[in-house]
Formats: C-alpha cells, structure tokens, sequence
C-alpha cells in the first residue's frame, strides 16, 4: 500500500505565486494540490504546515563532494545529509575526484558509491580532458547530467587547453557543457608578480587581483564565442565579476537559451571587504571580487541575464585552509546554508520568495532537463521543503553537518529555518532530526 501524507495550510511558493492550499502526496508523487484537501482514511499522515511555506526542494547544480579519495574532507554521505538539512534535495556532484570521473566505468562507481549512502537525488557530471572524447562520444546522454570542462583552475590532467580538443568536444554533444572560466595564462603573470614581493604568504586580499576580473572575463569571452561558432549548449558556471554579465542574455525564454550562466551564493553574500576578517575561509575559485561586482551579479540574477544560483560546495579541512596562501585550497561547504542564505536576502528585501524558488529549484530542472522536479506540480515527485521565516538561529560548531567541520557563515544568525525536507514522498528531515529511511533516487533527464 502506498503511503499517503497529506500537507494542510501550506504557503506555497511555486512558478511566480505564492497561495495558501493543501498538498496531497501518495507514495513519492504530488497526488493533489488544492486550497482544501481533507484526509480520505485515518491511514494519512497530516502535516500542518500553519504559519509556514513549501518550496520545491532545490537543485544545486555544482557541488564537490570529495568521494572517491578525498574523502577526508567529505564523502557523499556526509554532504547529501548537510544538502537535506539545507532544503537541497537533488545534486549534481563534479568530477574532480581521485580518481577523476572521466570514463564511464569510474562515472558508474560514483553512481554506485552514491546508490548506496546518498541521501539526496543525485547525478554527476563527466569530465573532458585533451585526451578522453572517445569516452565523452560513448556517454547516453538521458543517464548523466552533463560535461564539465575546466578551461582553468583544474585538478589533475583536467584543463582543456587544447583549442582543437576544445571545439571538436563542442561540436561533439548536445548535453550542457558546464565550464569553470579562468585565463590560465593571465593568473600565471598575475601570481608571479606577487609572489616576487611576498613569497609563499600573499596576502589574502590579493587573491581577486591574482584571479583578475580579466582572467574571468577573457576566458568566459572565448567559451562563449566557441559555443555561438559551434551551436554547443553551453553553461557558465560561478561568476564573479560585474563585467562577465555583460555576455549573458534575458531576451529569450531559459527553454530556448544556448548559453546560460551560473551565481554562487558566496559571489552573492561576501566581498573583498570580507577577506580581513575570514581570510582564507573565503577563497574560492574564481575569487570573491568587489562589492561592485556583488551589485552588478544581483542586478544580472534578477534580471534573468544569470539564470541559476548554486554553491559550488568545495569542503576542506580546517587544517589546510588554515595554511599560507600558496598552500592553503580554494573553496568551502554551503550546501547547508545556501538556502537560508538566500532567504536572508529575502527579509533584507533583495530578491522574493519567488525569485529564489525559480533560481535554485526551477532553472536548474529547465537548464538540465530534469524529470518531474524542481516544481510543486501534481505527478511530480514530492521533492518538497518546509521553511519557518520567522526561526532565528546562529550558526555554530554544534550545528554544522559538514564533515570538515566549519562554514564560513560561522556566527551569523539567520531569521529562516527548514523545518520539514520530503524526499520523493518521504519525510526525511524534520526539526533537525534525520529518519532513517532510505528516499533518494538517480536523476533521470528529459532528453
């Protein structure tokens, strides 16, 4: 028999409204949403939702999860549980690990690693590489969510630098190439320059003018100009600079866009002002830039020329981030608060409900063609989060899920709070209480 739950006096949010209604779920699909819906047997499990809003669960796009062989700054485990407690229901994990996810029989154990300890939907992307598009021609492209090429700032053999390579893996596919854009060549100078007068201790602060708005914008530049000469569905992740939206587009529908582009939610919280007190907490792969850059990647989110917000949740330990600049790694975990994040935006009166549930929950299923999530629809899996906007807390070493152990949003308080996280169908997530069963599926796409 199916189980039956049944949502009462919810505040929905969902494709541009918000309305008061009930939200019927039988087995891992939305049955029924109605203003009313009274419960046909006393088999169903009735959540009031009073007070309180539903959001589709989100879909973050770029997440690092470290698994295989990084796993002692985090595993797939540990991170799709932090994601659940943030209202995050569906990843799409990159494939920089060790080893790196460019054939198919290394894509197959992650889907299998992730079969088993997952807690949140999941996909992974396939990594190009100068030397691997046999591999990239063999890929079904219904089973993975996409390529991702690093054309700088890669682990490993990653960096795409051949230009032949480049422009046949474009031609290539028709699945979203997901590319990171940084001019290798421009960091190289910029790095020398500093580390003759520093040596190995650079100053944090300088890390924005090592990872120049230059090297961004020249790289991103060339990306887009090879997708409009090949016709490549083509998606720019994590900007950072106030001149990179200047590339993007809100005249067309997200459906019929070839070239989109991706905000981190650090791109959107923290600026260089930050450095002095977080120092190398806060620094990321393409850097966190100016307070006027922060402006002008706002205006371009709500604008509609950036079309999905993510975290590019990268964790390390606590130990390396602590190092000299030259040692200690970019990146850091979001996944549990990107939402809250968000929706502190929401009460400082910078985006709405709406505009945050279209940037992470419904864009990110249109951008990769995800089937039957990313909405509070009827016959879509019941992905669905609960939120309390009026539930302050404080970020702090005994909340936080991350396996490395620390956020960069230490200390701060935020009004919002998930309460409820449903997973196809099933509560897996309640008042900071994880359930035990087991709800998480592989991505299918539409395509």
């Amino acid at each position: 028999m199916k189980k039956t739950t049944l949502i009462k006096n919810a505040n929905i949010v969902n494709e541009g409204t918000v309305f008061s209604g009930d939200i019927l779920i039988e087995g891992e699909f939305i049955k029924r949403i109605a203003e009313s819906i009274s419960p046909k047997s006393a088999d169903v499990n009735v959540v009031d939702a009073e007070g309180k809003y539903i959001l589709p669960g989100a879909i973050d796009d770029q997440v690092h999860f470290r698994e295989p062989g990084l796993t002692q700054k985090a595993n797939i485990e540990t991170e799709s549980k932090a994601a659940i407690a943030g209202g995050i229901t569906s990843f799409i994990e990159m494939p920089n690990t060790n080893p790196q996810t460019t054939t198919i029989e290394k894509l197959e154990e992650k889907f299998k690693i992730a079969e088993k300890t997952s807690s949140a939907n999941y996909s992974f992307m396939f990594g190009g590489t100068n030397d691997n598009l046999d591999e990239i021609l063999k890929l079904e492209s219904g089973q993975v969510a996409g390529l991702k090429l690093f054309l700088g700032s890669s682990t490993g053999n990653m960096l795409v630098d051949d230009p032949e390579v480049l422009e046949k893996i474009f031609k290539s596919t028709d699945m979203v190439i997901s590319v990171h854009c940084e001019d290798e060549g421009t960091i190289k100078s910029n790095f020398k320059k500093y580390h003759d007068t520093y040596g190995d201790d650079i100053p944090i602060k300088y890390h924005p003018e090592i990872r120049s708005e230059e090297a961004c914008y020249l790289s991103s530049s060339k990306a887009i100009e090879l997708a409009k000469k090949t016709g490549a569905r083509l998606h720019i992740f994590h900007l950072s600079t106030g001149k990179e939206t200047e590339l993007f587009s809100n005249k067309i529908p997200l459906k019929d866009k070839k070239i989109t582009a991706e905000v981190c939610i650090h791109h959107l919280w923290f600026s260089d002002e930050d450095y002095e007190k977080k120092g190398t907490l806060i620094k990321w792969n393409p850097a966190v830039k100016k307070a006027s850059d922060r402006e002008q990647l706002w205006e371009a989110l709500l604008d509609d020329r950036i079309d999905v917000i993510a975290t590019d949740h990268a964790p390390h330990t606590i130990k390396e981030k602590n190092n000299v600049y030259t040692s200690a790694p970019s990146g850091g975990p979001l996944v549990q608060h990107a939402l809250p994040a968000m929706l502190e935006m929401y009460h400082r009166g910078k985006i709405t409900l709406e505009k945050v549930v279209e940037k992470m929950c419904h864009n990110p299923a249109i951008l990769f063609q995800v089937e039957k999530r990313g909405y509070i629809r009827e016959g879509y899996y019941a992905d669905l989060v609960m939120v309390d906007l009026n539930n302050p807390w404080t970020v702090n070493k005994d909340n936080i899920l991350y396996k490395c152990g620390w956020s960069p949003f230490e200390g701060t308080t935020f009004k919002s709070r998930i309460t409820h996280t449903f997973l196809n169908g099933s509560l897996v997530y309640q008042n900071s209480k994880f359930s035990k069963e087991k709800a998480a599926k592989r991505l299918t796409f539409d395509r």
